[in-house]
């Protein structure tokens, strides 16, 4: 029988591994791990998973579907079973589309978290093997390591010492040490060492699983989620006023109580923008997708909307702009020791396995990895961003010394040499940096067991091939771009000459003080790139720029990076972060360098464009339709359509509403923000155009057509169902509705075929009065004619609202876009 899997504080770790039946040099073997596996289930927290039947029921309860649920009610209370019908059919439509739209929604996001999943280092079957931490079992051998985020409840059993920050479990604001023998949560990030452990619970027996029903997690709303949503309720309260001033003059002229209140019913319900959250999680998460397939992965959807907007990007040098490839180079040998005793001295502080840049490099500068075979590790201090240095404890023919590298700074300060060596290293430091490249100090102690310095190992990481362009590129964007880096102020100047930069490079000391914050004197807006930074530089840095107005990406891969990271509006992990980086940040990336950045910014514009697409149509259609409807009943005493064709125009509004979600749109040049005013302005003005063109087509209607009533309101219908989607294509951008880019193929199936299929309802009767062709071909033609004059109308009051006097659109470009650019230094 297997023993119980919590971990009672008073076992001692030999006593935890034996409880737990397992080996720690070779691990669980693959059949037991299988038989714990079944018996204890995945290393997760089970999701509440809702019966997809059951969440399609919860769609037809709510304000919306109880107005469309009454006022089908009360057409089969009157006998209007054709009615009955068709508002029956609105109310499955709108539940179906916003269903499946969620339901794909939900699939997407729920993949883009399985690219997240974090990994774990276990030993099993005598190897150690990098599997997904879902897959961890009680009893499993797993290595810590600095930035990653423990995967489970484990028992230390071996390492020199381990800091944890368990703040998100405990509140402890400092992190605490853990030594063998000790117990370390689930969802705790590893900030110094490195350890060996035991599993000792996984999934909801842990103690984050235990307490996980406790905590709630905030879900932040973007600026553009505020503001749609104020655009939201601003029309619904629009709708209901207008709604309720019709009941009141219906109620005054003595009207059918019942078909009055059906009709006021189904116009509030066709005008209040029910699609609206759908489109919104359907447009997020659909760019999210997108995302996901240039390597860049989003864990906050709302993070988009800050990404369209983000001005200023702080970029780390290593790996980002440069290839993070380190090669050695040859050492510089100071004092009596020679070349191959410096490559020796450094790669004994490696681990083999190690994957650190750094150690890497060290190992591969060796000509024969197989010299150390002769040399025993003790006791090995892996580096860390605090001491800055690693260190060993080794024996070779019974001889016991230390090995130590690190910067070179630190190492001299371990050393203590004579003032000479002192400046003769710094010189050789300076010079190394002039040529761009790294130097690692190097020391070991003799047999006294004195430290001594053997040298300097060079080490140079050459920017990647395309890095000068994609910063002309990101520059082009109008996104100022600053180079953070924790490198020698030489070496950061010389990659800022060969990338472009900018030669207002200083160290950090010079801006900031010891705590990170800003000196007196120049802001850090002024600065092309800081040199010499610290973790505690990037937090305040970005904390500074923020304060100034800026929207700020920053990137970053260490544990250390991960406040700057959560401080930003976008934080970015770049390709190799560690597991904390990777969860403080809203943008993951999969593949290295800055280009991939590029892409999700001009990715993020485009969804933004899109939803600022929806929101103009929206605005512009609520006006055009109810404030029509509403002057029609008031001023001519008649219902300009009836409400069963309110309920086919709701209909077919859906679908290219959904459609707007795959639209093509333009890149906009320079970062985006959302101008509230100059939306309801320009979308106004298409609603009031639109007033007047079906009120001028009611008045020679009446005047001059001989229609019946039926007639006349199918006409009128036929007109807003035309009209409408027509003016879809006028809020796609600020010029001609024939300017790149064209409409994409789903949106144009979309919007054609519903005007195509009320079209044959009005010209052969289906369910509203048949007018024939003539007067069909009649409608189309004035719609299109209006079609036009509503173009050249938008595009001048496009210039009006964005300041180009009497410039022309097609002039213009890109330059006018529907959200105003935001400038640098604002």
């Amino acid at each position: 029988m297997e023993p119980h899997t919590e971990q009672a504080p008073a076992r001692s770790p030999e006593e935890t591994l034996q409880a737990l039946e397992t080996d720690p040099k070779q691990g669980l073997s693959s059949q037991a791990v299988q038989e714990r596996l079944a018996r204890h289930g995945r290393n997760e927290l089970e999701e509440k998973h809702i019966n997809p039947l059951l969440k399609l029921l919860t769609y037809f309860w709510g304000p919306i579907p109880w107005m469309i649920e009454f006022a089908a009610l009360l057409s089969a209370f009157i006998r209007r079973w054709e009615d009955f019908a068709i508002i029956l059919a609105l109310l499955f439509v709108n539940v179906g589309v916003a269903f499946w739209e969620e339901y794909k929604a939900d699939n997407a996001i729920s993949a883009l978290k399985r690219n997240l999943a974090l990994k774990a280092r276990v030993l099993r079957d005598g190897s150690w093997q990098t599997l997904p931490a879902a897959e961890l079992v009680p009893g499993d051998i797993v290595a810590l390591r600095l930035g990653g985020i423990v995967p489970a409840d484990m028992m230390l059993l071996e390492g020199d010492y381990l800091s944890v920050d368990q703040a998100a479990l405990t509140g402890e604001s400092l992190p605490v040490s853990r030594k063998p023998g000790d117990v370390v949560y689930s969802s705790s990030i590893v900030k110094q060492g490195e350890m060996k452990g035991v599993v000792t619970a996984t999934g909801a027996g842990t103690y984050f699983g235990r307490t996980a029903s406790l905590v709630q997690s905030a879900r932040s709303v973007s600026h553009f989620q505020k503001a749609i949503l104020r655009i939201g309720n601003f029309l619904i309260l629009t709708t209901v006023a207008l709604a309720v001033l019709i009941l009141a003059v219906a109620l005054f002229r003595e009207e059918p109580l019942v078909e009055t209140l059906q009709f006021v019913l189904i116009l509030t319900v066709a005008a209040i923008p029910v699609a609206l959250p759908a489109v919104l999680s359907v447009t997020m998460a659909i760019g999210a997708v997108h995302l996901a397939r240039m390597k860049a992965i989003v864990s906050r959807l709302v993070s988009i909307e800050e990404m369209a907007g983000m001005d200023m990007l702080c970029v780390d040098k290593t790996g980002t702009l440069t290839k993070g490839e380190l090669t050695a180079g040859e050492p510089v040998v100071v004092g009596e020791a020679d070349a191959d005793a410096v490559r020796v001295a450094a790669a004994l502080t490696c681990e083999e396995s190690s994957e650190d840049p750094i150690d890497r490099a060290v190992l591969e500068s060796l000509p024969e990895r197989g010299r150390l075979t002769s040399y025993e590790v003790v006791h090995l201090v892996p580096f860390d961003p605090v001491r800055k240095r690693a260190e060993a404890e080794v024996q070779r023919d019974g001889q016991r010394f230390q090995v130590a590298k690190g910067a070179p700074q630190v190492i001299l300060e371990l050393v203590s040499p004579p003032e000479e060596v002192q400046r003769l290293v710094d010189a050789r430091v300076e010079e190394l940096a002039r040529r761009g490249f790294r130097a690692i100090g190097v020391a070991r102690t003799d047999e006294a067991g004195h430290w001594q310095f053997l040298g300097l190992l060079p080490l140079f990481d050459p920017p990647r091939e395309d890095s000068a362009e994609t910063l002309r590129s990101t520059r082009r964007m109008g996104l100022t771009v600053k180079m953070l880096t924790g490198d020698h102020l030489a070496i950061a100047r010389e990659m800022a000459r060969r990338l472009e930069f900018g030669p207002r490079i200083v160290s950090a000391g010079e801006v900031l003080d010891e705590r990170g914050r800003h000196k007196e004197g120049e802001s850090i807006e002024a600065f092309d790139g800081l040199a010499e930074v610290f973790p505690v530089h990037k937090f305040n840095i970005v904390k500074e720029l923020r304060a100034r107005g800026h929207i700020v990406g920053m990137t970053g891969d260490g544990v250390n990076d991960a406040p700057a990271l959560k401080q930003a509006d976008v934080g970015v992990a770049v390709s190799g972060a560690t597991d904390a980086a990777r969860a403080a940040s809203d943008l993951v990336l999969t593949a290295p360098g800055l280009s991939v950045i590029v892409r999700a910014i001009e990715e993020a514009r485009i969804i933004f464009e899109r939803m600022n697409s929806y929101t103009l149509f929206r605005i512009a259609e609520t006006i055009r339709v109810l404030l029509f409807m509403t002057l029609t009943i008031l001023i001519f005493h008649f219902y300009p359509v009836t409400a069963i064709m309110i309920v086919l125009l709701a209909i077919f509004n859906d679908l290219p509403i959904m459609m707007i979600a795959y639209d093509n749109a333009p890149v906009a040049p320079r970062p985006l923000k959302w101008e509230l005013q100059r939306v309801l302005t320009l979308s106004s003005v298409l609603g009031l155009l639109g007033v007047i063109a079906t009120f001028s087509l009611l008045w020679i209607a009446r005047k001059y057509l001989e229609l019946s009533g039926g007639e006349l309101q199918t006409l009128i219908f036929l007109k807003l169902l035309v009209a409408g989607h027509l003016t879809i294509y006028l809020t796609r951008n600020p010029g001609w509705f024939w300017e790149r880019p064209w409409p994409n193929w789903k949106l144009i199936v979309a919007a054609e075929t519903t005007q195509l299929v009320g079209t044959l309802a009005a010209v052969y009767g289906w369910f509203i009065p048949a007018i024939g062709w003539g007067y069909a071909l009649g409608v189309w033609g004035y719609a299109l004619a209006w079609f036009l004059i509503n173009n050249l109308v938008k595009i001048k009051a496009w210039q009006m609202v964005r300041g180009g006097g009497g410039r022309h659109a097609r002039h213009v470009g890109r330059l006018m876009q529907p959200l105003h650019p935001q400038g640098s230094g604002v």
